[in-house]
């Protein structure tokens, strides 16, 4: 991870006041493919981390798909070249959320995020 995408998402923690807690490159996260499309909101939680997972699920839209084949696996490293402006986003803990379309921005806190079965 680059030390400038690294110094922004620490600033947006700072920003929030809340912890950063660091989406390694070689980590993945679930994605929508219809992220590639230009489609607003992007939406994104975080869940805990497991495994070789960061914990994020990123979407485009205003519904969350139940399908099970909705997200797919995608190494944090090729986010740019998928939506390059969500990654400021990935220093955030679990349990925040964030939707953002243009210059809104929304980010905040769901503590249901944590319980994951």
């Amino acid at each position: 991870m680059s030390k400038d995408i690294q110094a922004t998402q620490k600033k947006l923690c700072k920003q929030y006041k809340t912890s950063f807690c660091p989406s390694p490159e070689k980590f993945k996260v679930g994605i929508s493919v219809n992220v590639r499309d230009g489609i607003i909101p992007l939406n994104g939680l975080r869940h805990p981390p497991k495994g070789d997972t960061t914990g994020w699920y990123i979407w485009a839209g205003e519904k969350l798909s139940s399908d099970s084949d909705f997200f797919e696996p995608l190494h944090v490293s090729h986010l740019e070249d998928w939506c390059p402006e969500i990654r400021k986003y990935l220093g955030l803990p679990p349990g925040y959320r964030f939707l953002i379309a243009g210059d809104h921005e929304d980010v905040w806190y769901d503590e249901s995020l944590l319980e994951v079965d």
